[in-house]
């Protein structure tokens, strides 16, 4: 039988999920706003909507909880998810910071349900095939990442709620700023040097909307990334750097930009490089990949590759530039 799902936070997020169930099945939405829960579930069958989180959490037909709330509320329906036995895939950040996510990983070590936290960025054709040439040897040693993410906002940003901190956490940094960490970390391991600044330089709200990161290894290996709300063209570009070899991965599809993969491949004689070229047309299809990996982790009893563990240190990194900058958003 099918896993049976249901959706907690039916925006935007809510609906790309309901789109990337692979082989589960919707059976509820839940939302606050009761005429979001029913436009989600609408054109499905045999979809039920409901305001009550509570009553999601009772019913015996559902196996896994999708959290696609605000930041606010994940840890606290995701916790209740777990203790109602349910396996839960919480959005990231996972929390508004790793304080909350502590509370959530110490309900999870006493239960079999699985846990595993949306960083959907994995699981791009890109990353996917990059992660391929590295895990192969490809790129020899690795020595450090480069990495750039932004979007230009739109009329009203100030006023959304990623950009109240009681609601977000923080700003920048902890929404987008978290995909490039995990991904840094995904390639290069833990980071035990954390240096870095946030700032607000445009938008007119209490939150960062611009981070600059330099994290480093216990090996000097480098993550040198930045993250931007402030970028006017939606930008994507992710670079791997080893002694044999560079990769170079650029736009998410969409308004991003075509994915693709560029291979520079050093030679002998050093010079120009030889270069490889994929390139990744048929679309955004990461959530449905990492959706149907988690299917696989339930069905295996297997640990999940993004993990509490994985949010909780990118939401660690996350908070010592805040603090450093100046910005508090968790006292």
């Amino acid at each position: 039988m099918s896993s049976r799902v249901a959706i907690v936070g039916c925006g935007r997020i809510g609906q790309k999920r309901s789109k990337a169930l692979s082989d589960a099945r919707l059976v509820v939405c839940a939302d606050q706003d009761i005429s979001r829960a029913k436009a989600l579930a609408e054109p499905f069958s045999n979809v039920a909507a409901t305001s009550d989180v509570e009553e999601v959490l009772r019913r015996k037909d559902v196996d896994i909880v999708i959290v696609a709330t605000t930041n606010d509320v994940l840890t606290k329906i995701s916790l209740q998810a777990i203790r109602a036995g349910k396996h839960v895939l919480v959005e990231k950040p996972g929390a508004r910071s790793s304080e909350e996510l502590k509370e959530l990983i110490a309900a999870a070590e006493k239960t079999n349900v699985k846990i595993r936290v949306g960083f959907n960025h994995r699981y791009h054709p890109a990353l996917q095939k990059a992660n391929e040439l590295v895990q192969a040897g490809e790129l020899g040693e690795l020595m450090f990442v480069r990495g750039r993410y932004g979007h230009g906002g739109r009329l009203g940003y100030e006023k959304e709620w990623r950009a109240d901190p009681k609601l977000s956490g923080g700003g920048e940094l902890i929404d987008q700023g978290v995909h490039l960490i995990d991904l840094a970390r995904w390639f290069l391991g833990d980071f035990t040097k954390v240096s870095g600044f946030a700032h607000t330089y445009f938008w007119k709200m209490p939150v960062d909307d611009n981070g600059f990161m330099l994290l480093q290894t216990p090996a000097q290996q480098v993550a040198f990334l930045h993250v931007s709300c402030t970028e006017w063209k939606n930008l994507f570009s992710f670079e791997i750097y080893g002694k044999k070899a560079k990769l170079s991965i650029e736009g998410l599809g969409g308004s991003y930009g075509a994915e693709k993969l560029f291979f520079y491949k050093m030679l002998p004689e050093m010079g120009p490089p030889e270069t490889t070229k994929w390139e990744f047309p048929e679309g955004d299809n990461s959530w449905n990949t990492e959706f149907a990996e988690f299917l696989e982790d339930i069905r295996l009893s297997r640990a999940p590759a993004a993990s509490l563990r994985d949010a909780c240190e990118a939401l660690a990194i996350v908070e010592k530039i805040e603090k450093e900058s100046g910005y508090d958003y968790h006292t």
